[in-house]
């Protein structure tokens, strides 16, 4: 499988440095959002929760039960599956910078009895075998230098029967032209190269969901349309150059169509 153009550390450094602008101009939320139709008018903000709840829905998450965040970012999902679910949620993040405001948010939420948030690598996990009932990955594999290493260490991790649940952005061929998230990313996969993937590593894959349009699509739209309400906000305080740049790396991730990606999510349990 392809690997990573970049390193843990770096990978860590740039999330320390992109975070703060997520942080302030994005609620905290580092994945995409989920729209009905064109028409939907539900708030960049309202459609990340929708989305958070679309994947974590396919896991069957009952109250107390103890949950990974699997590159949580700055805590947003894992607090909102706490308050919503009744679960409790250890996110796991790369980037020191994460994890701090991570927990000051949850602080803030007042959900810290709930939720933890640690520094690690899903590549090695500082937990015991069976430890979760349940792992969620959303938009954070791309991140993998090492995707069959990530996904025995989740199969390590959980209980018998435990579940997990991923998402990402997927190539619907294996002839698709698909943009990474990020230069140095992995390249995107195919839905049957990920179900075969989760299989290698041991999981029975029980569901799989694709929703494109109503991810990729509208998310495009909105996060363009966001960044231009902030953007004199955002040069002023980071910059004009990294503020077009971001811009137009936005018209870039999302000019493609569906003839060449999806978005892909699966749940798998572990027998």
């Amino acid at each position: 499988m392809s690997e990573l153009n970049w390193t843990p550390p770096e990978v860590a450094e740039f999330y320390d440095g992109s975070s703060p602008m997520a942080d302030k101009y994005y609620f905290g939320y580092q994945h995409l959002g989920y729209w009905y139709d064109d028409s939907d008018d539900a708030t960049l903000e309202d459609a990340t929760k929708r989305l958070t709840g679309k994947i974590v829905d396919t896991l069957g998450l009952r109250r107390g039960e103890h949950l990974l965040d699997a590159g949580c970012g700055l805590g947003a999902p894992a607090i909102h599956i706490a308050g919503e679910y009744g679960a409790r949620v250890t996110g796991i993040t790369i980037s020191p910078v994460e994890a701090s405001r991570a927990e000051a948010r949850a602080q803030e939420s007042g959900v810290s009895d709930l939720v933890t948030f640690e520094v690690a690598d899903y590549h090695a996990l500082p937990h015991a075998e069976n430890h979760f009932d349940a792992v969620v990955a959303i938009e954070s594999l791309f991140n993998a230098f090492d995707l069959d290493k990530a996904l025995l260490e989740f199969h390590r991790v959980l209980r018998p029967g435990g579940r997990v649940a991923f998402s990402e952005m997927i190539k619907t061929t294996s002839a698709s032209q698909a943009k990474r998230p990020f230069p140095q990313a992995r390249e995107p996969m195919t839905a049957e190269d990920w179900t075969k993937a989760f299989e290698t590593a041991g999981f029975v894959v029980e569901e799989q969901v694709r929703c494109g349009r109503r991810v990729y699509v509208n998310s495009g739209k909105r996060y363009l349309n966001r960044h231009d309400e902030v953007s004199g906000l955002l040069a002023g305080e980071f910059g004009e150059e990294i503020t077009a740049d971001i811009r137009k790396g936005m018209q870039t991730a999302f000019h493609l169509g569906p003839e060449d990606v999806d978005y892909f999510i699966l749940c798998a349990r572990k027998a």
